[in-house]
């Protein structure tokens, strides 16, 4: 195959939502608002089930409730489109606190500098991740995020000897507990941050770099774009989202500890999942990322109005992770048939 058709395939897959010619029928309005119908379904469902639903507060509370996996969620997002996975994003959150609150709480040092830091170790361990997967071609980020994981957690429970860190100024705690009106500051700082990245992955080279990867990692490489360095960015926003999901959750508690977001990566690719976007790469959205949040948290939410119990509540969202997956599955299917 030559390079030029190389290139061609590339932009077929990266056209392959974006085409504004593209013939708009019922099943393919249904599949693009299959997560939004889902969530409304929901809704609905738990309204019926509990008087205490479909209230003003408790509407805000899902909202800042779903915060900090929305914006985890927005990382992963990053990583899936390119057909790669981050499973240290839970790690590197509690790493960013921890070190925030050793500069804020223990060192007495402004609190911006503490939010510049929490910020920029988040991003500096997401560019690791990077690096590790590019440079030494590790064979899948599962491999390199996997020991980040691990090498993250020791680091958070090592620089505080595994204590809890309390009492944060009051600037650290505004995006976690503030409200404008009855609407949490944290979830109009999600609305922020993912209209920025839809700007980002819809209008900008690398935006759309990161589709053609997805699609096509070797097409786009001999099409010219340097695969390497988009990867790097991708693993180093996944971080940065990691940080800033961290500042919020310790504004929400007004304290970090070392195990501090454990596990929060499956709720983040629970979130790309049910959203849309697939596993193998190339497909999804950032509003279809929201909304899988906001089923995550609505169902969380509803069962414990319901008073499931939270073993329970982990069995119900691991079906609907695996009913999410075989709906992706399905789909890449009928596409490989097409």
């Amino acid at each position: 195959m030559s390079q030029v058709q190389l290139v061609t395939e590339s932009e077929k897959n990266l056209s392959v939502n974006t085409d504004p010619k593209e013939k708009i029928t019922l099943k393919k309005i249904i599949g693009k608002l299959g997560p939004l119908l889902a969530l409304v379904i929901l809704v609905v469902i738990l309204t019926c089930l509990s008087d205490k639903f479909f209230t003003v507060n408790n509407l805000m509370n899902i909202a800042s409730q779903s915060s900090i996996n929305a914006l985890m969620g927005l990382g992963m997002l990053l990583a899936i489109l390119t057909a790669g996975i981050d499973l240290s994003v839970g790690a590197i959150l509690a790493v960013s606190i921890m070190l925030m609150g050793i500069i804020t709480v223990n060192l007495h040092m402004n609190p911006f500098i503490g939010i510049i830091v929490c910020l920029g170790a988040g991003t500096l361990l997401g560019w690791v991740n990077g690096a590790l997967l590019t440079k030494l071609h590790l064979p899948h980020p599962f491999i390199s995020t996997l020991g980040t994981q691990f090498i993250g957690r020791g680091i958070a429970l090592i620089v505080t000897a595994a204590a809890p860190i309390a009492g944060f100024p009051a600037a650290i705690q505004f995006a976690g507990n503030q409200f404008v009106g009855p609407i949490p500051v944290s979830f109009l700082l999600v609305i922020g941050v993912y209209v920025l990245f839809h700007i980002f992955l819809t209008r900008s080279k690398t935006g759309r770099y990161i589709y053609a990867i997805g699609g096509n990692k070797e097409a786009a490489r001999l099409s010219g774009i340097n695969v390497d360095r988009v990867l790097i960015i991708v693993y180093s926003l996944s971080g940065l989202m990691a940080g800033l999901a961290g500042l919020v959750m310790v504004g929400q508690v007004n304290s970090a500890f070392p195990l501090a977001g454990l596990n929060y990566e499956t709720n983040a690719i629970a979130a790309v999942i049910i959203g849309g976007a697939s596993f193998f790469g190339g497909v999804g959205t950032v509003s279809g990322t929201l909304i899988g949040a906001l089923v995550i948290a609505v169902l969380q939410n509803g069962l414990n109005l319901l008073n499931v119990s939270a073993d329970a509540q982990l069995a119900v969202i691991g079906c609907v992770i695996i009913a999410a997956v075989y709906v992706d599955v399905l789909r890449q299917r009928k596409s490989k048939k097409n």
